[in-house]
């Protein structure tokens, strides 16, 4: 815990030398990030996440809004090369990759320093065993995310977010009892 409060604050103390906002005129975004969590109920149990990946996004729109919810509206797809997944015996451990082509963003703009956001996205995940056991090699990834983008250089940001996400294989396979997990993630981001 006084790590990440440490993080925050050298994140914040690196913003306040910044002029300008990353997030303006509708940049393109990289990152990359990594993370990882753990199984909550309605879903398969004692289940653990490590996943890592490439973010390539656009910023569509102007800002809109007024107060706190002043914000612009963001397309993001993310390439997961690494996604593993360690499951309760006698199920085998699974390696994935997935691919998120829809991330639907918020960026809360208000500050030019922090930039909160709010995500909905999706995609698709193979892996080399089934997920969870007795089910299908292919599943469906669904999330919702709360994040922040702590602007420490010049278009470029560090990110911290916390995730919900739903792992199924949307019935094509029987049974399909699911996983549901929280995930937090660290990455970083260029805007050009």
């Amino acid at each position: 815990m006084r790590f990440l409060a440490a993080l925050l604050l050298v994140c914040s103390c690196g913003a306040l030398a910044q002029t300008s906002k990353p997030l303006d005129n509708q940049p393109w975004e990289l990152g990359v990030w990594a993370g990882g969590g753990f199984s909550v109920p309605g879903g398969t149990a004692d289940t653990h996440t490590f996943n890592g990946g490439v973010r390539l996004g656009k910023v569509l729109t102007a800002e809109h809004g007024g107060g706190f919810f002043r914000g612009n509206f963001e397309w993001a797809a993310d390439v997961m090369p690494v996604y593993y997944i360690w499951q309760p015996a006698p199920a085998k451990n699974a390696y994935a990759a997935g691919f998120n082509p829809v991330n639907l963003k918020w960026n809360f703009t208000n500050s030019a320093k922090t930039v909160p956001y709010f995500e909905l996205g999706g995609g698709v995940l193979f892996s080399n065993n089934e997920v969870p056991a007795g089910t299908s090699n292919t599943n469906f990834l669904t999330h919702a995310a709360l994040g922040f983008q702590f602007v420490v250089k010049e278009k470029q940001a560090l990110t911290l977010s916390t995730r919900y996400e739903h792992i199924s294989n949307a019935g094509l396979a029987t049974p399909n009892p699911g996983i549901n997990s929280v995930q937090f993630t660290v990455g970083w981001s260029w805007y050009k």
